[in-house]
């Protein structure tokens, strides 16, 4: 790679910019998770986007700020927390901290239009120092967005020049590799898989077992209109006396249709309603209360609940859509069925019912994804060989010229 270490002894330093804890969701577990793993092999330094947009805009508005998470970065980690939309002064002082730390490789979690800015201003330093740029995709463009006109043609036109800087890509299924390919024109640019690694950083506890004959399902997440909550809520009324469902999550979106159906059904006695992002120190027993989590999605990447069910052996009926098919393929838990369909989510619920009891190993790891990252610094280096020999850099896609 063209920033090599100093000395042949040194590691690798990688430089991974991802979300905070200040507005937090799913990527601000993952960023940290990622920087405590690839800490394993590399030298790893932290770069937190800590106010993502004005608060008022954002849908977990109220517990902005709040101290949910327990998850921490480990002591090796150098931690610069952080940078805010207005930019200044945050953003000199970000560009401050990559100087310092000059990486060899800097990693870059996408997953929001609203940070596209400030990774632009991060990129150009860091090319202007011959500092490598990967960018992981935990999303095409967050859904949310994707619905304002306004916010997609930004998002696409302002990419560009992003990804025209970039030398690697790292995405979470071959589903993914290929939506990224398709819309952004990556071809050329080496690319990764890597699955997603387990949440399995909350405090084990042991299962709480439930009523005789009684069955609990656990929706667990953001309540938004991707997620299919309002297939399960009416495949559930059709299921009998044996199940009692538990819905734990934020609405966002202003998607209250799911929770109206809620208190419309005939079963609502046999519902908990949990409408809020809560703490770390629950999610263990709502999982640990459950026989069989639910993720009734009606398109996705990736989702951070299934892992969370997964790290705990629960059973999990999933919809088999984007690369969820991937991530849970393997776990000998899974119940795949088709999206949008009630009936199907019942039939599919009646069969995971039978795989209660007993702990299903989660087949996903964080060596697996530090592996992934290796080689894809190792084609850096090929790359590096190559172009030296021939003089000439590697073609990107006319896309991204």
């Amino acid at each position: 790679m063209s920033a090599s270490p100093t000395h042949p002894d040194q590691r690798i330093r990688v430089l991974v910019v991802g979300s905070g804890w200040r507005f937090l969701s799913g990527i601000s577990y993952y960023t940290c998770r990622l920087s405590n793993a690839l800490s394993s092999r590399y030298e790893v330094g932290a770069l937190l986007m800590r106010r993502l947009l004005p608060a008022r805009l954002y849908p977990g508005r109220e517990r902005v700020g709040h101290s949910l998470a327990d998850l921490r970065y480990a002591s090796s980690v150098r931690v610069f927390d952080g940078v805010d939309w207005f930019a200044v002064p945050s953003l000199f002082r970000a560009v401050r901290f990559l100087r310092s730390f000059r990486p060899d490789v800097l990693v870059l979690q996408w997953w929001t239009g609203a940070v596209l800015h400030s990774y632009l201003a991060l990129v150009l330093a860091a090319r202007s120092l011959g500092i490598k740029v990967v960018v992981e995709f935990h999303e095409v463009q967050d859904t949310g967005e994707a619905r304002h006109a306004w916010a997609a043609r930004y998002v696409r036109r302002c990419i560009r020049p992003l990804l025209s800087r970039t030398d690697g890509v790292v995405v979470h299924s071959r589903f993914d590799l290929a939506a990224v390919s398709d819309i952004y024109g990556i071809a050329g640019v080496p690319a990764e898989i890597a699955l997603h690694g387990p949440f399995d950083h909350h405090e084990p506890v042991a299962r709480r077992p439930g009523p005789d004959g009684v069955c609990r399902l656990l929706f667990f997440g953001t309540i938004r209109p991707y997620k299919g909550l309002e297939d399960l809520i009416e495949a559930f009324a059709g299921l009998g006396p044996g199940y009692h469902l538990t819905v734990v999550g934020e609405t966002w979106e202003g998607w209250t249709l799911p929770g109206e159906m809620i208190v419309d059904s005939p079963v609502r006695d046999r519902i908990t309603f949990v409408n809020r992002y809560v703490a770390d120190a629950e999610v263990n027993d709502f999982f640990a209360g459950a026989d069989v989590v639910v993720l009734p999605y009606r398109r996705s990447s990736a989702s951070g609940p299934l892992h969370i069910a997964m790290s705990h052996g629960v059973p999990v009926v999933v919809t088999g859509v984007g690369g969820l098919v991937e991530a849970a393929s393997d776990y000998s838990g899974t119940v795949f069925v088709p999206p949008a369909s009630p009936a199907e989510l019942a039939l599919g619920i009646a069969k995971a019912a039978g795989l209660a009891g007993r702990r299903h190993a989660d087949p996903s790891s964080w060596a697996k994804t530090v592996d992934a990252y290796s080689r894809l610094f190792a084609q850096f280096s090929q790359l590096e060989s190559t172009t030296s020999s021939n003089q000439t850099e590697p073609e990107l896609s006319p896309d991204l010229r």
